[in-house]
């Protein structure tokens, strides 16, 4: 079995640069403080080392 990752947004996306509003997007996420979880893969890596200065990420 894949390993997931549990993403959780921690600051807005107000006021971001549409790059990275576009990550959050893709990575699911939706609200601040709602865990999404993820599979652990290079593309998915990418757009949380992106944005990283706005998420908690925890294993799943």
């Amino acid at each position: 079995m894949s390993k997931q990752l549990k993403v959780t947004l921690i600051k807005s996306l107000n006021g971001r640069l549409a790059n990275h509003k576009a990550c959050a997007r893709g990575l699911g996420i939706r609200r601040i403080h709602k865990p999404v979880t993820v599979i652990d893969t290079p593309e998915n890596r990418g757009m949380i080392n992106k944005i990283n200065y706005m998420l908690n990420v925890e294993e799943a």
